[in-house]
């Protein structure tokens, strides 16, 4: 019988990559939808996107490959729960990222702080029976280093819309490891889809109380009449949510949720890259070397140095 060419791990470990180029484009697609739209209508309806785009691929992936379809009450309770919670976890983490921002926190410095749940998921992993090798940790110091120097090019300051961003960060840390609990419990594609209508079921609520009376209801419809518009929403909610987010939870299954959010912390490195692409940016001498040093983090974090010291004992006692 021939070995699998690639194991689950370095699947999931590439697919979590993925994960992090699709989000990272997706930054250049909320810059231009978000404006236009408003950031809590952008949201609502990517969501609801994500989880409409789902719904046929679901019967499609039960007939053509061996989907976990729940076949109990037990496993229906628990694939609702774990797809609100992180429906409920998403949303949260967004509100406080959008309101952060609107209140005065910089995209750049926004792009950082959400990015700091790198170092809270291990210090999370660490109560609930996670360990990471010293390898992971130095990374997670040299990815956080790299980020700074990525997104904040005009230094450092502390303000209270910083908090609301800091909380967005601890929320992005919670879906995370509620997803790495879930994940190899049910099917991934379906907690996405239902993660994705409870995340637009909430996302509704400011965007009808707060959004639609602060435009005005024609403003508010006439928004949403530019084909320029409907792009980066269609994006965000086919590639960036019913892609994205779903190859996240299949992604994570059997993976360190440290190092997963390592492998998804470049998508602040993608999301340069695609400004170079599509907005014509450019990068400065620093925010190339953040980028250098978040891919060295990640690389870094993969290393198995503990296979490598047992080959070494190995070849010591052959020679002994």
């Amino acid at each position: 019988m021939k070995k699998p060419m690639i194991n689950m791990k370095t699947r999931n470990s590439m697919l979590l990559l993925l994960t992090a180029l699709v989000w990272g484009v997706a930054f250049v697609a909320q810059r231009q939808g978000g404006a236009s739209a408003g950031p809590y209508t952008f949201n609502c309806i990517r969501s609801f996107l994500g989880g409409l785009v789902l719904l046929p691929v679901i019967p499609f992936l039960d007939r053509y490959t061996t989907g976990r379809k729940p076949q109990t009450a037990e496993e229906r309770r628990r694939l609702l729960v774990g797809g609100a919670l992180c429906g409920l976890i998403l949303f949260t983490a967004s509100t406080f990222q959008q309101m952060g921002m609107y209140y005065g926190t910089t995209a750049g410095k926004a792009g950082f702080l959400t990015a700091c749940y790198i170092l809270l998921v291990p210090v999370f992993g660490i109560f609930l029976g996670k360990k990471c090798g010293w390898n992971v940790w130095v990374s997670i110091l040299v990815a956080v280093v790299g980020l700074y120097f990525l997104c904040l090019t005009d230094g450092f300051s502390f303000q209270l819309s910083d908090v609301l961003v800091l909380l967005c960060a601890v929320c992005f840390s919670v879906h995370i490891m509620v997803v790495d609990h879930f994940s190899p419990l049910v099917d991934g594609v379906r907690m996405a889809c239902v993660q994705f209508f409870v995340c637009g079921a909430w996302g509704m609520i400011p965007m009808i109380g707060v959004e639609m009376p602060k435009m005005g209801a024609a403003a508010w419809l006439q928004s949403l009449g530019s084909f320029d518009v409907w792009i980066p929403i269609l994006y965000a909610g086919i590639i960036s949510c019913g892609v994205g987010y779903t190859l996240q939870i299949v992604g994570q299954n059997g993976v360190n949720p440290a190092i997963a959010s390592l492998l998804m912390s470049l998508e602040s490195v993608f999301s340069v890259f695609a400004g170079m692409l599509l907005l014509h940016e450019t990068m400065t001498g620093r925010e190339i070397l953040g980028c250098v040093l978040v891919f060295v983090a990640v690389i870094f974090a993969q290393m198995n140095f503990k296979g490598v010291r047992d080959d070494l004992d190995k070849l010591k006692r052959k020679k002994e």
